[in-house]
């Protein structure tokens, strides 16, 4: 009996533990495809002398897919929802947006402590309607 209650406390120490690790990891997964995705379209207008049209959400754009070939862009990323190209939106001239997440205010404050500043109203990582965005060029 005293066994199962020792092996009791220890899980309810070492869940939240677990959970917590389990959300880092997923944030520090999602920083890392913003940036190759932000610098996917950095490479295309490299090449092109501009970026690709505005497309909406969970489409590759046209002329992208050979630059996106390294991220899932049509698939949610790890913070739900799906990501969008944003080319003259939002006040920006281009950006990476994800439309429509699932993880908290919480969660997301802690992505933009990852990538700027933790403000999510300044820096290169913003509110935007719907989403947030990772600016590229204002």
């Amino acid at each position: 009996m005293i066994v199962v209650a020792v092996i009791g406390l220890l899980a309810i120490i070492a869940i939240p533990c677990f959970a917590r690790a389990r959300e880092r990891s997923l944030n520090t997964r999602f920083v890392a495809d913003l940036q190759v995705a932000k610098a996917a379209f950095i490479e295309y207008a490299a090449d092109h002398g501009t970026y690709p049209p505005d497309t909406m959400p969970g489409v590759v754009p046209n002329g992208m897919a050979d630059y996106l070939r390294r991220i899932a862009w049509t698939e949610p990323p790890t913070i739900g929802g799906q990501w969008d190209w944003d080319n003259a939106q939002f006040g920006f001239k281009a950006g990476v947006s994800v439309y429509h997440p699932t993880a908290s205010i919480a969660q997301m404050t802690e992505i933009d402590q990852m990538i700027d500043d933790g403000n999510l109203a300044t820096g290169d990582f913003r509110s935007r309607t719907d989403g947030y965005i990772g600016i590229i060029e204002q």
